[in-house]
């Protein structure tokens, strides 16, 4: 059964948009996995981690896939591998960030797994993107939905 799910997704280390968009590729060509939409993508300064990085370019996309949340987590991870992704610093300078977002409804805490998110309700840039191409998905944890996430922290 088809899980609907959403993926955030970041470059600071340039080609910014070429390495997004080379991941996206890469995701929508697993036979498990249906890219059916993105966001656009928004420049962002880096936040947290090392000082002076490069801007990001961040955004989000939905995907259908039958893969369950740890099977998804390691083709999240062999692509960042493969496109030459290295964790030298927390926060630090990378040439794609892929993470799980949301899987469905579903809310796992592991130590190598989060879902939702742990950050992601603090994050205008990936609130943003959720927003843009899912209002109404309501985060499984908070039980409000991203567009009132992201209203939420505008005001404050």
């Amino acid at each position: 059964m088809s899980v609907n799910c959403y993926i955030g997704f970041g470059s600071n280390i340039e080609p910014r948009i070429k390495s997004i968009n080379h991941a996206v590729k890469r995701l929508s060509s697993h036979d498990q996995i249906d890219v059916v939409k993105m966001s656009t993508m928004i420049e962002t300064p880096a936040v947290g981690g090392p000082t002076r990085q490069n801007d990001y370019f961040n955004g989000a996309a939905q995907i259908q896939t039958t893969l369950s949340p740890h099977e998804l987590l390691l083709v999240l991870l062999q692509i960042e591998n493969d496109m030459g992704r290295v964790r030298l610093e927390k926060w630090g300078p990378r040439i794609i960030d892929l993470d799980l977002l949301l899987y469905g409804d579903e809310i796992v805490d592991l130590p190598e797994l989060k879902i939702p998110h742990p950050l992601m309700h603090e994050r205008s840039f990936v609130l943003s993107p959720m927003a843009e191409i899912a209002p109404h998905v309501i985060h499984p944890v908070l039980s409000l939905t991203m567009q009132t996430l992201l209203e939420q922290m505008e005001v404050a």
